[in-house]
Order: C-alpha cells, then structure tokens, then sequence
C-alpha cells in the first residue's frame, strides 16, 4: 500500500532500480541456502497445520456457545455468538519453518470473559484429543495459553471485542474495534493488526518473505532471536525487514538482505524505525510517542509497530543487548560483502553462535519445582524477569557487559533420598542420579523427580590494568539478591514448592559452542582465577522435600534431551 506520495514508507526510496546479474545469482544461492539449512516446511506438515487450525477454530466456536448458555442466552443466540480465530506472527506472514509455533487470536464477543477463556477454554484444550503440555499465563503482559496440538506448538490470545456475536466475515482493520476494550484486549488484538499492516506496507510480499526467512534463521542462530530476553522478536525481525524492503522497492531478496545489515549496523538509533507515519486516533489509548512518554524516550532501539495504536515492540532491549545485536549487524554486513564478490558463501551467515565459549564467567539462574505443570509457569516467569537481571548487571563496576541466552535448558533429575534431593538442590548431581531413568525410580519409597529449567547468561569484564597484580572483586550480591526478591514477588509464588537460584561460574576447556559450559570445579570455587567473585546462592528452601535444585555444570549433565515432564 503506497502513500499519497507514491512510495512505502516515511521516507522515499534510497534506489528504485532493479537489482543487477549478480544480486539475482546470489538471490538463487540464497534460496538453495535455505532449503539446505532446512528453513522450509514440508507440505504434509503445512496441511497438518491447516487441519489443526480448522479444529481450533470448531473449538473456540463450542468455547462461546458454552459459556453463552452458562450466561442463560437461548440456544439461537449462544449459536449466533460466532467466536472466530486469527492467527498472525510467521504462520500469517508466511515464513513460518519446521516447528514453529502458530500464533493464534481468539475473539470473541462481549458477554464471555478473560477468566472464562483461561478456566473454561483452558480445560476444553485439556481435554481435547491431540492436546498436550496446556499452560496458561493469565497474568502475563499479554496473557497466553500456550500447547502442543497434534505436535503443533500454539500460542493463543484473547481479545473480547464490544459485540453481542462474531461474524464469520469479521475483519480487524476497524479502529473503532478498540473502543471501550481493556489494554490486554488491544494488545492481544494489536499482533494480528500489525502482521496484516505489514503485509500490506512492503512492495512486493514474496521478496519480503525470502528475506525475512534469511533474517530469521541468521538471528535464531547468532542468538539474538527473542524478545522475552532483551534482544528482537518476530515482529521487530519482520518490521526491521519491511523498512529495508521500502527503502529499495524493486530490489529482490540478495540485495535486500545486502542492504539490511549495511543499514542497520548504522542506524542512528534512538531514531525510530517507522513503516508509516504515528496516526493519532479517536480513543483514549497511548501511542508511542517519546515527546510525551518519558518511558518512551528510554527505547534504546525503537522500531514501531505500524497499525494503531502505534506501540514499541523492543521497550525490552538493554543496554548490552543493543551492544551485542550491533556487532552481529557489523558481522553479517561483513559476510554478505563478502558473498556477494564471491569470496564466501551464504552458509557462513548462518554459523552457529559461540555463547558458550565466549566469556570467562557466567551466571546460571536455575528454576525448579517438582512438578512439570507448575515448572512449565514458574520457568516462563523467571524467565520474563532475566532482562532484570541483566539491566542490574549493567550499573556493576567493572562489568561491560551482561549476555543473556536466548533459552532456558531443561532437565529432570530422579532422586530416592532426602540426601539425593539435598544434593541436587545444591547443584551437585552424581553419576547415579544423572544416569538414572524414571522407569528406575518407579514404585521406589521416597522416589522424587526434580525440575529444573537452568538459564545463562555470560559476563564481560573490564580487562585487567596494566601492572594490576591484586585479584579483582566483581561483587553481583546486590543484582542477584534483588533479582531473586522480585521474582519471589509473583503472586502465586509458593516457597515450599518453587526454588530460584543465581550463581556464578568459570568456562572451562571442554565447553562446545552449543552445550552449557561443563565446569572441572564447583560453581562457587574462585580458585587459581584473578577475579573473585562471591557465592549467590538465593531462594533456597533447606526443607528436604522441597524439589528445589541447581542444575550442575559435572560431566553427566543432560542438556535439552526431553521437554519438561516428558517420560
């Protein structure tokens, strides 16, 4: 969709002509590229997608009519009451690769409520055929319940809209659709809005897509794919691309992405990335506007969502994270250069990152509870706080930098005795305990498992002054210990059944780019290191039955081997 002034955009195009011989040669190798990376999805997976969209929808059609006769609606008006879903993200965008999540919005109309769609709809999934691992997050900033449908990961939103029923025809495009709704309404609403805004925003869909493809799976493997964690998310990655797109319409996908990483290496950030002019509109609801928003003008990296009301959707990018995503836009720019004289291929692009092997010192934040459910939500709430941490981290004299992982690692440990529990609860796990199965715990008196999710994050120091020869303190007491009080803060926070630890540890020779660091020494040991850095230890509960542990760094460490709770 060109504005009145005939280009996308807020500015107009930097070059509108086509891209040259070589462009096109290095758009063919890209694309074999990605078919090689396996960034495609094969059509048996798409048409099990389609299939399971089409029992989503069935479902949340028999959700309304459910809780419509529960309000005493007749049974002609509980089947008017429509209910219809949207999806939006990768899937919607087109994008989407083997195993992706499908976002998913459910709207329905105004007589059924937040908490029926997280006690009623939740237990409809429960029960539903296919359905597994069902988690719902109601208190999150969007709230969510997410599950596995038939192997498919789903995340589903609700957005209760001001209508007595649903059309099957309903289009999101409306403002007007916003008014007197509730903020988590408009933000669940605001996903599906963005991604058809978008679309409709770029000059030509299917280059957008060969290029946002690349800008995925080369983020996904640098480690900077992941909103939750302080670096871009889905919609920033596809805005970020959409702006590149504008800015050279008839280029096609190798000259975009060329131009992607030049471009974003040097963006005069905070200076907003815009698909289209901020609208004002007729409702009382904020947009994104830094002149009047203090907390707006903290965006270190603004990219705007295009469809109002116009919101950030990077206010979690830190300090560190805006450092570390610079330095993979000067690598990539590097690269592709290099690509496109042919002096390197696009497969070094997509180079797995070196995270574990990059630092010195690390911190591991380990959640645990003895439930797989409950480890599901507590996992997920510590880890939307890490980007705390991390901006803790930042104000630490000497500390130049804080580098979260973009994932949590997940383990199981079975355990038949208080001391086994004890143990594991103190990060030291035995060759028995990390080679045991659950069959081998099975009918056993005071058998035990233990969930833990265990997240990293590297630690960049200052380095040494010349003719320094005392052994430096880096003292993290005070992040760690506020961190740990903040998450204790989540309201259905149980200290007999959830545990949070933070501490620290040294990389060792043994570590691989992909695998959690493998530690020789205990994590607190700050032995033969010159840097001293003390034992944090928080959020430990001493009460022998609380399945509480720390995920050990020994040689038997299981890494992402099976999904929470999975036999």
């Amino acid at each position: 969709m060109a504005s009145h002034q005939g280009f996308y955009g807020v500015t107009p195009p930097i070059a509108t002509g086509e891209s040259s011989e070589r462009e096109k040669e290095v758009t063919v190798t890209l694309m074999e590229e990605l078919r090689r990376q396996n960034a495609f999805e094969a059509e048996a997976a798409s048409r099990t997608r389609e299939i399971v969209l089409g029992r989503v929808a069935s479902l949340v059609k028999k959700f309304v009519r459910t809780v419509s006769l529960s309000r005493g609606l007749s049974e002609a008006a509980a089947n008017a009451a429509g209910g219809k879903i949207f999806t939006f993200g990768s899937y919607r965008l087109g994008v989407h690769g083997p195993g992706s999540d499908i976002d998913t919005l459910c709207v329905v109309p105004k007589h059924v409520s937040r908490e029926d769609f997280f006690e009623v709809f939740e237990q409809m999934l429960r029960e539903a055929e296919g359905v597994t691992e069902v988690s719902g997050v109601p208190e999150a900033y969007v709230p969510v319940i997410k599950i596995k449908f038939s192997g498919i990961p789903i995340d589903f939103l609700m957005a209760r809209l001001a209508l007595s029923s649903i059309p099957d025809d309903l289009s999101l495009a409306d403002d007007n659709l916003l008014r007197n709704l509730d903020e988590r309404c408009v933000r669940s609403l605001n996903g599906s809005r963005v991604t058809d805004e978008i679309l409709r925003l770029v000059p030509n869909v299917q280059v957008f897509r060969d290029s946002l493809r690349c800008i995925k799976l080369w983020a996904t493997r640098r480690a900077i794919y992941s909103n939750v964690n302080g670096f871009l998310g889905g919609v920033a990655w596809a805005m970020l691309v959409a702006r590149i797109c504008q800015l050279y319409p008839n280029a096609i996908a190798g000259a975009i992405v060329s131009r992607f990483f030049i471009i974003m290496y040097q963006w005069s950030w905070p200076q907003p990335v815009l698909l289209k002019q901020i609208e004002e509109g007729p409702l009382q609801v904020r947009v994104w506007n830094p002149k009047l928003y203090p907390g707006d003008r903290s965006h270190r990296m603004p990219i705007i969502t295009p469809a109002y009301p116009a919101m950030c959707s990077t206010h979690n990018v830190t300090a560190s994270t805006q450092m570390i995503m610079t330095e993979e836009f000067k690598k990539g720019a590097d690269i592709v250069d290099k690509v496109i004289i042919g002096k390197a291929t696009w497969s070094e692009l997509f180079e797995k990152h070196d995270f574990f092997l990059k630092y010195r010192y690390y911190l591991q934040v380990i959640a645990s509870t003895g439930n797989p459910e409950l480890q599901m939500k507590w996992s997920g709430t510590v880890e939307s706080r890490i980007r705390q941490l991390v901006m803790k981290l930042e104000y630490v004299d000497s500390l130049t930098l804080a580098h979260p992982f973009i994932k949590g690692f997940d383990q199981v440990s079975y355990c038949l005795s208080d001391d086994e529990v004890q143990a594991v609860a103190q990060g030291e796990i035995s060759d028995a305990v990390a080679n045991r199965k659950k069959e081998d715990v099975e009918g056993k008196e005071g058998a035990s498992p233990v969930y833990s999710t265990t997240f990293y994050i590297g630690l960049a120091i200052e380095p040494k002054q010349p003719g320094a020869v005392a052994p430096r303190r880096l003292d993290i007491s005070y992040p760690t210990t506020e961190f740990t009080k903040m998450v204790k803060q989540w309201e259905t926070f149980d200290e007999s059944k959830m545990g949070i630890v933070v501490r620290h540890l040294r990389k060792s020779s043994n570590t691989t780019p992909e695998v959690p660091l493998k530690s020789t020494t205990t994590a607190n040991s700050s032995a033969a290191t010159p840097l001293s850095l003390p034992p944090v230890v928080e959020g430990f509960s001493k009460d022998l039955s609380v399945k509480s542990p720390q995920l050990p760094f020994g040689e038997n460490v299981a890494v992402a081997t099976r999904p929470v709770g999975a036999s």
